[in-house]
């Protein structure tokens, strides 16, 4: 885990991202999509930490339409920043996958509903 990449506005993991070992991070300017990403553009001129502290979140037409970053989101907006790497840095100490190798699905995308998504970050291996 990488905690200085840190979360995307809208909510993904930068912090255990495989995709790119260079980029920093969605919040530290590493968003390839920033040109036209709405969740980065939004939270930019807004001025906010993440979509979860906007007074129109979940908003729709962005990132926040695929149910596991949505979960996420919502997961900050409920126990914070700390509590999510805690969760995610021993999930990932038992073996749970946030991306299989080549792809920019894991483990978390297994779960269909936002209950079991918090189940799987909250209680990890046992809700696998």
């Amino acid at each position: 885990m990488e905690r200085e990449k840190g979360f995307a506005f809208c909510g993904l993991a930068c912090c255990v991202c495989s995709e790119n070992a260079d980029c920093p991070g969605c919040r530290n300017e590493g968003c390839k999509d920033k040109q036209w990403c709405k969740n980065f553009l939004c939270c930019k001129e807004k001025g906010l930490d993440g979509c979860y502290q906007c007074d129109q979140f979940p908003c729709t037409g962005s990132m926040l339409d695929k149910p596991r970053i949505l979960a996420f989101s919502r997961f900050l907006a409920l126990y914070g920043e700390e509590k999510l790497f805690a969760c995610l840095q021993r999930n990932e100490e038992e073996g749970i996958v946030y991306h299989y190798p080549g792809k920019l699905t894991g483990d978390y995308d297994t779960k269909t509903t936002e209950k079991e998504l918090f189940d799987l970050i909250l209680y990890g291996k046992e809700y696998l």
